[in-house]
């Protein structure tokens, strides 16, 4: 069985999750559900990075010690995101022990490979993104991220050797044009590799938290180094069963951390002779108001108390179907809520009912459409739907299975079966209920990835009439 390894990134656990935290994980989610109805053999990791010093300041901040404070806070995210409907198969914990085995593992083989040295760093730090920014990067003094004015750092650091794999890595874009997606984010990368990027600190010797370096305990290593290598612990590294899932097929991440994933990582995996990910694809900003959705900025939104006012599958269908998965986007309570009454409840939802009252009232218990055929107009727009999922363009998959939906409107319309029935054409009403009712239970198998929830709804309202099996998703045909 062909497998098919897919993360999200793992997040800091100073805080609840918030709707962009959330965004990441229901693409994820729909990639996951599709493959595992191909027949795929899908491994979907997610979870908690937990080595980070904005972590020890939250402890401090709660009052708490800071194990017990991210024990506290890991089984928080992972009860909120299953309760949430996603559809993970590892929550990964960076403070686990199998993950500190795989990170010193993984350094040691950095380290033989002649890529790690001593050196005196000096730099601007952001607690906030947890990585060093320079002059021309702040706005005013400050992060332009975070508002905060980073902290200077001057100590003794090990460093790796990353400027070593500059030219393999611009090989590697040149020969993978579709490693890193989409196009904007793959430029912005290129010029890093290019003409910025140098050597990187891989340890903090002023910080007591987190993973010890295996060449000297008294540096911590940099939650970053640290944080990436979880994408080869949840595969089971440095055991060799590891090689069954990697490397990774996918990386869904934020625009705003293209640098590690896409210039860091894969010359980490250079290193230490292991092969790269076969795409990553970093997706854009949610704001609120016009500024980017964040923790420290007060502006989270969070998605337990929206999912009080909406069943998660409309927030779903709204992030998947208003915002191109790619694109910045502001969200909107209003657009949420057009949104739900336009195409959920007054779109499916209506055909729905519609055709089933119609169902009941002119074709009774003896209505049967087991030899239904799906409408070639509708198969027709189904079929883009498996391509779009794909190339991750979930709006347009969305987009396609909606214009099934106003087809099948568009056809009671015309042809308005009560006034058939009404005029005595039984067998042209009962055509026309066959082809909506396929077009139903269509649209439903292709709706499960992006909407569980409703799909199961539905399911089970459609089942409850012997009267047609279930035909195969158009993504599931050979």
């Amino acid at each position: 069985m062909d497998k098919f390894f897919l993360t999200t990134p793992i997040y800091y656990v100073n805080a609840r999750p918030h709707i962009g935290h959330v965004y990441t994980n229901i693409a994820a989610d729909v990639l996951a559900r599709y493959y595992r109805a191909k027949g795929r053999e899908v491994l979907f990791s997610t979870g908690t990075d937990e080595n980070s010093q904005k972590n020890v300041e939250a402890a401090e901040k709660a009052g708490k010690d800071v194990q017990g404070y991210v024990d506290e806070m890991a089984e928080e995210w992972k009860r909120i995101f299953t309760d949430l409907g996603f559809s993970f198969d590892t929550f990964i914990r960076t403070t686990a022990p199998e993950h500190v085995q795989a990170v010193q593992a993984f350094i040691e083989r950095i380290d033989k490979a002649g890529d790690m040295y001593v050196g005196d760093y000096e730099g601007l730090y952001c607690v906030g993104c947890e990585t060093f920014l320079k002059e021309d990067e702040l706005v005013d003094g400050k992060c332009p991220i975070h508002k905060t004015v980073p902290q200077k750092i001057t100590e003794k650091n090990y460093f790796f050797a990353l400027s070593k794999y500059r030219q393999k890595l611009l090989d590697h874009f040149k020969d993978n044009p579709e490693f890193l997606q989409p196009s904007s984010a793959r430029n912005k990368m290129l010029h890093y590799i290019e003409h910025e990027m140098e050597d990187v600190s891989i340890s903090r010797q002023s910080q007591k938290w987190g993973i010890r370096l295996p060449q000297n305990d008294d540096h911590a290593v940099y939650v970053w180094f640290d944080a990436l290598i979880n994408y080869l612990t949840v595969t089971g590294f440095p055991d060799k069963k590891f090689e069954k899932f990697w490397p990774a097929d996918l990386h869904l991440i934020g625009k705003d951390i293209i640098k590690f994933h896409c210039a860091i990582w894969p010359a980490m995996l250079l290193s230490a002779g292991l092969p790269l990910p076969k795409r990553v694809f970093a997706h854009g900003f949610f704001t609120v108001d016009g500024q980017k959705i964040s923790k420290s900025l007060g502006n989270a939104i969070d998605p337990m108390t929206l999912a009080k006012e909406y069943p998660f599958d409309v927030i779903r269908y709204y992030v998947l179907r208003d915002i191109p998965f790619g694109n910045d986007g502001d969200f909107s309570h209003e657009r949420l809520k057009e949104r739900y009454n336009a195409d959920l409840a007054n779109g499916l939802g209506n055909l729905v009912s519609r055709t089933l009252n119609m169902i009941q009232q002119f074709g009774g218990d003896t209505f049967d459409a087991d030899g239904a055929q799906l409408p070639a107009e509708v198969d027709a727009t189904l079929s883009s739907v498996s391509a779009y999922i794909e190339s991750l363009a979930f709006d347009k998959a969305l987009e396609s299975i909606w214009q099934a939906i106003a087809w099948a409107d568009g056809l009671i319309e015309e042809t308005k079966p009560w006034q058939l029935a009404k005029a005595g054409d039984t067998a042209r009403v009962t055509g026309i209920l066959q082809e909506l009712y396929a077009t139903l239970v269509a649209v439903n198998m292709h709706l499960a990835p992006f909407l569980p929830q409703t799909h199961e709804k539905l399911s089970a309202i459609l089942s409850a009439r012997p009267i047609l099996k279930p035909p195969t998703p158009l993504f599931l045909r050979k």
